[in-house]
């Protein structure tokens, strides 16, 4: 049950009061726009996502990651296709515990590193017990066929539905190497664009075949918000 109500609250912040017909990614909708539905997406100084540049080697903890679960649909939520996760999946980070919630993807990435778009990102966002998020990215570019990926999208959800899996697939199957990342502060991408969010990005990126990435494109279309100005902060990274 706390559970249940932890992700209900967080589900609620993500939401804010932001009505999924109120942005998108495109038109008068589009990020240009957010600022109308919420006044932090245009006035906040720690947005995201961010072109990943100029940081700065630190000594930083390992991350804890012990995702146990198991994904069990795929939700088509009309502007991302996001993963039913189930069991135990926690990050360990900070003293904190925080609890996998879900996961998601932008195709192409939202965060650039050096400049460089990937096809595809994914985020698998935690929140701890008192709903502070921690989001961890996970690039992929173009070379071989992920299996995982085929599995999941191999029923595509049609906009307010969710495909229930015939086979649940291991959430941790979908992680690359998570021994180095990019840390840096920052916020949802998407409205209420609230901050407070420990970003991780890791430097490792999985491999997907082209046709896998125009398949969830032409689902999700272009849904990346434009990177951020990183202002003052400062990225770090473990090596």
């Amino acid at each position: 049950m706390k559970k249940l109500l932890l992700a209900l609250s967080v589900s609620a912040l993500m939401a804010g009061a932001v009505q999924a017909s109120e942005w998108g990614y495109a038109d008068e909708h589009g990020p240009a726009h957010w600022g109308s539905v919420s006044a932090t997406c245009a006035q906040g100084v720690n947005q995201s996502p961010i072109d990943i540049q100029g940081d700065v080697k630190a000594d930083l903890q390992d991350l804890k990651l012990n995702y146990s679960g198991k994904v069990t649909g795929l939700t088509n939520n009309g502007h991302t296709l996001q993963a039913v996760v189930e069991g135990d999946n926690t990050l360990t980070v900070d003293g904190k515990t925080f609890n996998l919630l879900q996961f998601h993807f932008h195709t192409p990435s939202e965060n650039l590193i050096s400049g460089k778009q990937y096809p595809l990102e994914a985020h698998f966002v935690n929140s701890d017990e008192k709903g502070e998020l921690a989001v961890i990215s996970v690039m992929f570019d173009k070379g071989v066929e992920s299996e995982f990926l085929t599995s999941l999208t191999q029923t595509m959800p049609k906009v307010g539905e969710t495909a229930t899996l015939s086979t649940p697939l291991n959430v941790a199957d979908l992680l690359p190497e998570y021994d180095e990342y990019y840390r840096f502060n920052g916020s949802l991408t998407t409205p209420p664009c609230s901050e407070g969010v420990r970003w991780f990005v890791l430097k490792d990126v999985n491999k997907l075949a082209g046709s896998q990435a125009e398949k969830m494109m032409s689902v999700m279309g272009h849904n990346n918000r434009p990177v951020q100005a990183v202002n003052a902060r400062q990225i770090v990274t473990n090596n």
